[in-house]
């Protein structure tokens, strides 16, 4: 038995989630289109450079659903999850999940991406366990602010420890980490097995260096 951790976005996924949420939210007549969509590329620009500022990244997001209630936003997930969602599952990411799930391996998610955006998400892929970025909720609604740790970068060695904490029959095992982005080095360097999967142009030259393991879910 072993712990398959997953990345989400871009790895479990044909695409970012966290970004599509913005352009539901756009599309939708939420938010401001043209200053939202504006700095939500913006954010994801530097995601993917690797200068996020992923605690202004969460106010941000937040800030579009302060005040919402949990009911609110759980009726906007199937609409978001069947337009926006779907078409990126990936078949071989669900057969790796499968594979894992058969040989009786506990199965995790870990993304930096908001529980709930992500929390339909991992439970289309039938994954039950989540770390995800959490936000403040006071009396059933969205406070805006983001709690503290998030799972990004470092925050993910940290995140994954402490959920290891509360799950003691899960320490111990192997553990495998599939993820595309650079970002996941951190968390990659400390697990038994580092899987780069579709990886973008610096995770592949350092999974290159260090004799990672690549592969695609998306050929």
């Amino acid at each position: 038995m072993a712990l398959a951790i997953f990345d989400l976005d871009n790895t479990l996924l044909g695409g970012d989630s966290d970004h599509l949420w913005g352009e539901f939210l756009c599309d939708q007549g939420y938010v401001d289109r043209a200053t939202f969509r504006a700095r939500n590329d913006q954010f994801y620009a530097d995601y993917q450079a690797g200068t996020l500022d992923i605690h202004g990244y969460l106010e941000f997001v937040l800030a579009s659903i302060t005040g919402r209630s949990i009911a609110d936003i759980q009726g906007w997930h199937k609409d978001y999850m069947a337009r926006y969602i779907e078409p990126l599952v990936l078949p071989r990411a669900l057969a790796c999940v499968d594979q894992h799930r058969a040989q009786g391996d506990a199965l995790l998610i870990i993304t930096a991406t908001s529980r709930f955006i992500a929390e339909p998400v991992a439970a289309r892929y039938g994954i039950a366990d989540l770390i995800a970025s959490d936000a403040i909720i006071t009396d059933g609604r969205y406070s805006g602010v983001p709690a503290p740790n998030p799972s990004f970068g470092a925050g993910k060695v940290l995140r994954l420890q402490q959920w290891l904490d509360e799950h003691p029959g899960q320490q111990g095992l192997t553990q495998y980490f599939y993820s595309d982005s650079h970002n996941d080095v951190p968390l990659l360097e400390q697990v038994d097995h580092a899987i780069a999967v579709d990886p973008d142009p610096k995770l592949a030259e350092i999974a290159r260096q260090r004799g990672w393991q690549c592969l695609s879910f998306r050929t």
